[in-house]
This record gives structure tokens, C-alpha cells and sequence, in this order.
């Protein structure tokens, strides 16, 4: 399998997944969601591997969709067909994380932003460094949010809080995701390593064959109901993109991103 924009390691019976590009915040372009969804799809027949941690390279996890790419931009001229079909990736990358068979773990550092939020919710569990910062930042794009994330947020914190973040649109401090529930560890940085070992040894030691059954069982359970309200988002997210907020919006942030 190549890869330019990820890396997996193996060790034992763990195996990591890391976004590798750290220049860019390992803003996820085209390329390199098309990577993850092959990554985790390597997994399918695996019965060696336990546990699958995400993690990014360098100072953040993941600051969300890159923008700038020009795969993107190429899509965004694309016909109202082509654009409605191009947004299934997102959601293909969520679910390719759920059907992961093995336990997945988040290790998040710095920024966990809107995509890259979405792919620390479709995890197992989240360990996340005292300082890092998480939340859905779409809305000031002019955006909703798709993937079919929206309901991996509201089984996290419930109904107020998915609303104050994705419609809020702040990234949240640590403190606050543990409070809630949305972080499950809370860790300096120079353990987060050790910690994400430690979560990861311990669920490597159960019998497979019945954690992944009581995974895929509570994961059904949770999105029984989500295909009936959530099919449409990213059509919705076609329609957005044709509106005067989302030019306005995204103009403005690419030039902002020019600037520096």
C-alpha cells in the first residue's frame, strides 16, 4: 500500500495510524482522506492487530479540510452532480473508522477541528493533551456539518451541547470536552504517549473475538436511527456551498491564509 500523506506502524498487537502532514496542520486533502479510508479498510481480515490509535504528526491532530487543495477547487467547479457525488468521501472516511473491527483510539494534540473532530468522534475512546482545543468551526464558513458526524457529537454530550459546539462554532478547551464526556483522558503532553500504551494494553488483553462483537453490537445500537435523519447531509452541504455566505466566508479565509 502506498502512502504520501499517512504512515501506519505496527507493534504487536497495536498499530498506529498517523496523518503526516504536519506542515499544513495534517489538513486533510482529498488525497489523503482517500488514504485513511484504505488504511482502515486494511484492517478488515487483520487478527493480529487489537487496537488502532490515530494520531497526527507534528503540533496538531487534524485542523479539519485543507481548503486550499486544489482537488477541492477543482470539485467546487464541478457540476451539481459531480458535487453531490464528491461529498460521499466524508462520509465514506466515518464510516471506514466505525467498521474498524479493533478498538480505535484518538491520541489528540493542539487542534481538533471540524474533520479532523469528526475522525476523533468515529474512535472508540479519545485521550486528549491538557491543552488541546476540539469543536466544528464549519458554521463561520457559511457550512453545516456532514459526514454524517453530527450524530457521533450528540452521543458524546447530548443535545445542548452538540448544539452550542456545531452551531457555536468555537473550538472548546480540554477541560471542558473531559467535563462532558467528549474526551474520555485528560493528559499532559509529555505523557499522552504512555497513556494512549496504557489504554491500548489494556483493551489488547481482552478476548477479541468478544470485545469486537460488544464494539460493532453498542456501534449498531448508536446509529440505528442515524441513517434516517443523516442521508441528506451532504446534500445539504451542496446547497450550502452555493450560498453567499460560503463564497463570502471561504474568500475570506483563504486570504486570510495567504496573508501569513
Amino acid at each position: 500500500m502506498k502512502l504520501n500523506f499517512l504512515r501506519i506502524e505496527h507493534h504487536g498487537a497495536l498499530a498506529n495510524i498517523q496523518l503526516n502532514r504536519p506542515e499544513c496542520g495534517n489538513a486533510l486533502n482529498l488525497k489523503l482522506m482517500a488514504e485513511i479510508i484504505q488504511a482502515c479498510e486494511s484492517f478488515k481480515y487483520d487478527t493480529e492487530t487489537r487496537v488502532v490509535v490515530f494520531c497526527g504528526a507534528g503540533k496538531n491532530f487534524c485542523v479539519g479540510a485543507d481548503l486550499k487543495d486544489p482537488d477541492r477547487k477543482s470539485r467546487d467547479e464541478a457540476s451539481l452532480l459531480q458535487r453531490s457525488r464528491s461529498t460521499q468521501l466524508g462520509r465514506e472516511l466515518i464510516q471506514a473508522i466505525l467498521k474498524i473491527n479493533q478498538i480505535t483510539i484518538a491520541a489528540v494534540q493542539g487542534a481538533a477541528a471540524g474533520g479532523g473532530a469528526c475522525i476523533a468522534t468515529a474512535c472508540d475512546f479519545r485521550i486528549g493533551v491538557s491543552d488541546c482545543k476540539m469543536g466544528y468551526p464549519e458554521v463561520k464558513l457559511g457550512m453545516n456539518l456532514s459526514w454524517g458526524a453530527l450524530p457521533l457529537c450528540y452521543n458524546l454530550v447530548g443535545p445542548a451541547r452538540a448544539k452550542r459546539m456545531v452551531i457555536g462554532g468555537e473550538l472548546e478547551a480540554a477541560e471542558e470536552l473531559y467535563k462532558w464526556g467528549y474526551l474520555d483522558e485528560l493528559v499532559a503532553a509529555a505523557d499522552l504517549d504512555q497513556a494512549v500504551q496504557k489504554m491500548a494494553k489494556f483493551y489488547a488483553e481482552r478476548p477479541p473475538l468478544a470485545a469486537q462483537m460488544i464494539k460493532r453490537g453498542i456501534n449498531a445500537m448508536q446509529m440505528a436511527s442515524n441513517a434516517a435523519v443523516m442521508h441528506m447531509d451532504g446534500d445539504q452541504f451542496t446547497l450550502a456551498s452555493f450560498s453567499e455566505d460560503y463564497r463570502q466566508q471561504r474568500a475570506a479565509f483563504l486570504a486570510k491564509k495567504g496573508d501569513k
